[in-house]
């Protein structure tokens, strides 16, 4: 008889954002297939004996390619065992869950969504930045920061994103963020526009530097910041110095 996997969102870092669904799928499993963005403190939650099997990616080194991922959910479970997949930030956002939800159900396994927090409302969030704000944004579109190499072109409608939309938070872009602000500017966003970077969000590393689409290339080669970052573009970015309540600057 087939188990059941649990394809889990472990939110965008901290561990007390994790949702109480979340934790009762940690709880429960025997089998536990998490990302280098989960935050490895939820496999306290794991019970005793449960294995735990780490599947984290980056951008050019893969523990384990996506196929392979699926076909180890698929055989864990045919094993009738609980299986939890933990993947950083909420399952179908950038998270490949779809895919293995689509990989599950042609292998009749049972399985469960449980959404959770996504970085690009998160990061902001903890640096002050609401990503919509009366009067200032109405619309808020998240884009990947970098896409598949193996794609022939990008899928990145750049004429239509760069201006159909108040905010824009890109995942993972930090790479690439020469690319995106001569995307934005050639398609017609303003270089002045606020740009805010917020490194390893809702962490206690977290830090955030802002510029604009003119000068925030400087400013992150500057201070050295990386992925895992968050890359805010939008004029909600001015409302940080009034509302920004995290970092160590802000007094708390």
């Amino acid at each position: 008889m087939a188990g059941i996997v649990y394809l889990v969102g472990a939110g965008p870092g901290d561990p007390k954002l994790i949702t109480v669904r979340g934790v009762e799928c940690i709880q429960q499993a025997d089998v536990i297939a998490y990302d280098r963005l989960a935050n490895p403190v939820l496999l306290d939650y794991a019970k005793p004996g449960a294995e735990l099997i780490y599947v984290g990616k980056l951008p050019d080194r893969h523990s384990l390619p996506q196929e392979e991922i699926n076909a180890l959910l698929v055989a864990k479970a045919q094993e009738g065992k609980v299986v939890t997949r933990l993947k950083g930030g909420d399952p179908f956002v950038f998270g490949r869950g779809g895919e293995e939800a689509m990989e599950l159900k042609q292998h009749g396994i049972p399985y469960e969504i449980v959404p959770g927090i996504t970085a690009g409302i998160a990061a902001p969030a903890y640096a002050g930045i609401p990503v919509t704000q009366r009067f200032v944004s109405s619309s808020f579109a998240v884009v990947a920061g970098h896409e598949c190499p193996n794609k022939e072109q990008s899928s990145i409608r750049w004429d239509k994103i760069s201006t159909a939309v108040d905010t824009i938070a890109f995942y993972l872009g930090v790479k690439n963020l020469p690319l995106i602000c001569e995307q934005l500017i050639t398609h017609g966003r303003d270089p002045l526009t606020p740009v805010a970077i917020i490194h390893w969000g809702t962490m206690a590393e977290q830090k955030t530097v802002v510029g604009n689409l003119e000068t925030i290339v400087g400013i992150a080669r500057e201070e050295q910041i990386s992925n895992p970052s968050i890359i805010l573009v939008g004029d909600v970015v001015n409302l940080r110095e009034e509302i920004k309540w995290f970092e160590g600057d802000s007094g708390l």
